[in-house]
């Protein structure tokens, strides 16, 4: 049987991580049922992906690391990927991950010039998200939660722009099998708002609010069901 992968790409804040769980623990509990069948890789400690052959399909979660910096284990990942996606795995960028699928696959990644975007935001599908496999149960409008400092400032060449807003311009995406999403649909109202604590002095620095971001922190379930949406995607998945 082909591996479900959860490519884990950095960890969730030590002290919150003891009393919330990890990525990779948010993003089973959205997979619902299916989440204990996903294996984790932990590519930034190190740990090797296996054969591409081998894999029905791939999330790749969030980081405090910066796509630009081009780690090494961030461009050995990116390679995969690239592998990967040339065999139409599906595949699901989180955040960094989305980033990281964009720059693997010929788009720009750097610093977004307004500086982040944090907390429960409304984001907006595109026309071409209506017939996509992934987000077309979305409605035009739903709020997502956020946290990033860079962005995909150039989509590869051939790619679909599928959600945005104001702030965002490319907030989901799709290449063939690959689909990114800047957004985080494992975050949680209260994954959210500790997350916004546990950064409250990059917060600052860039002239936001801590306590306004966190009373607009709000339920996300629309967000949060394309994980599970994104499951039945993979080959042999039972369709719903």
């Amino acid at each position: 049987m082909q591996k479900k992968l959860i490519i884990r790409t950095g960890r969730v804040y030590a002290g919150l991580r003891a009393e919330l769980g990890d990525f990779d623990d948010w993003i089973r509990r959205e997979l619902g049922a299916d989440g204990d069948s996903w294996q984790v890789i932990d590519v930034q400690a190190g740990e090797a992906l296996p054969a591409v052959t081998e894999v029905a399909g791939a999330v790749i979660t969030g980081s405090a690391a910066m796509v630009s910096e081009r780690a090494p284990w961030s461009e050995a990942t990116a390679a995969w990927l690239r592998s990967a996606h040339a065999a139409n795995v599906p595949l699901l960028g989180i955040c960094f991950g989305h980033q990281l699928l964009a720059s693997a696959l010929g788009g720009e990644v750097g610093y977004h010039p307004q500086g982040p975007e944090a907390g429960t935001v409304t984001v907006h599908t595109t026309a071409a998200a209506a017939s996509d496999p992934l987000l077309s149960a979305l409605p035009e409008r739903f709020a997502a939660n956020v946290i990033h400092w860079q962005s995909v400032q150039r989509l590869p060449a051939g790619a679909v722009c599928l959600a945005h807003n104001a702030f965002e311009p490319h907030h989901a995406f799709r290449h063939g099998s690959a689909w990114g999403v800047q957004f985080h649909p494992e975050f949680n109202a209260e994954a959210m708002t500790r997350y916004l604590a546990q950064l409250a002095p990059l917060l600052d620095k860039a002239q936001l609010s801590l306590p306004a971001l966190q009373q607009n922190v709000a339920a996300t379930p629309h967000a949060a069901a394309l994980l599970r949406r994104f499951a039945t995607l993979l080959p042999g998945a039972a369709q719903g």
